[in-house]
């Protein structure tokens, strides 16, 4: 993996960094082949549960957390190469995965930027920050999925005046809104994280992941579908190892040891 996007284990938790300051984060070819890897190694990690993205923003006068497509690439002909077959753009927005992506967000996420934090699964973000699909504002669409998960997210009325203005959605609003999950004083949103990360990985991990698959289908699923879903996660759930261990621990009044198996 290069030094573009870069990947640290935490314990439980893998710190995933965007790290094209100059650039403002701009994905070019190389960030969505380093993300995509980047959450290979996540996934592939049975020591690793929960993963954090977030972005470097030293140097910048006003932070980026993510400006979207590098326009760079595309206008020298690499615009393919900013999306991969499994992740689609930034080798991200449309990859499959099981385990949760806590995004912390400290500055402005717009275009691609902001359908990266769109695919994430929780959003922490500072005062300071603003969420914005502007595709508009230069005759184009966001076509990595901003046009239905904005919605999904914060509401049609809202979505549809962000989208069709390409202003950005400050960071206070996109809180009372539903987007963010957790919003910080400026530089706090990898505390707020990495809070938000131990608690999750407290929690036992099957269990984890089996919510996450059938919250994420009852975006498109319907009653019938989702109820056949839960069952089955529900079933897996309970023949697991980790199942004893919880009803054990909770009987002998101890901490549970989980092992996500």
């Amino acid at each position: 993996m290069s030094d573009i996007v870069t990947y640290e284990a935490e314990g439980r938790v893998a710190v995933i960094t965007l790290n094209r300051p100059d650039a403002r984060n701009a994905v070019n070819g190389e960030v969505a082949q380093g993300l995509e890897a980047a959450v290979d190694r996540l996934e592939a990690d049975d020591e690793v549960w929960v993963g954090i993205l977030t972005a470097n923003t030293e140097g910048q006068e006003r932070p980026v957390f993510c400006a979207g497509a590098d326009l760079k690439a595309i206008n020298s002909g690499k615009a393919a190469e900013l999306a991969t077959a499994r992740g689609g753009f930034a080798g991200f927005v449309y990859r499959e995965r099981r385990k949760p992506i806590i995004v912390a967000v400290d500055g402005l996420a717009t275009a691609g930027g902001c359908e990266i934090v769109l695919a994430a699964d929780l959003v922490v973000a500072t005062e300071r920050s603003a969420f914005g699909l502007a595709e508009v504002k230069r005759n184009l669409i966001a076509g990595a999925g901003g046009l239905f998960r904005l919605p999904r997210a914060i509401g049609q009325a809202a979505a549809m005046e962000a989208i069709l203005t390409g202003e950005p959605i400050p960071a206070a609003r996109a809180y009372e809104l539903g987007l963010v999950s957790r919003i910080t004083p400026a530089g706090g949103a990898m505390e707020q994280a990495r809070q938000l990360a131990a608690q999750i990985t407290a929690a036992a991990p099957l269990a984890v992941w089996a919510s996450r698959k059938v919250v994420l289908a009852a975006a498109w699923a319907d009653d019938e579908t989702l109820k056949a879903m839960t069952d089955a996660e529900f079933g897996s759930v309970l023949r697991s190892e980790d199942t004893s261990e919880g009803l054990t621990a909770f009987i002998e009044k101890r901490p549970p040891n989980w092992r996500g198996r």
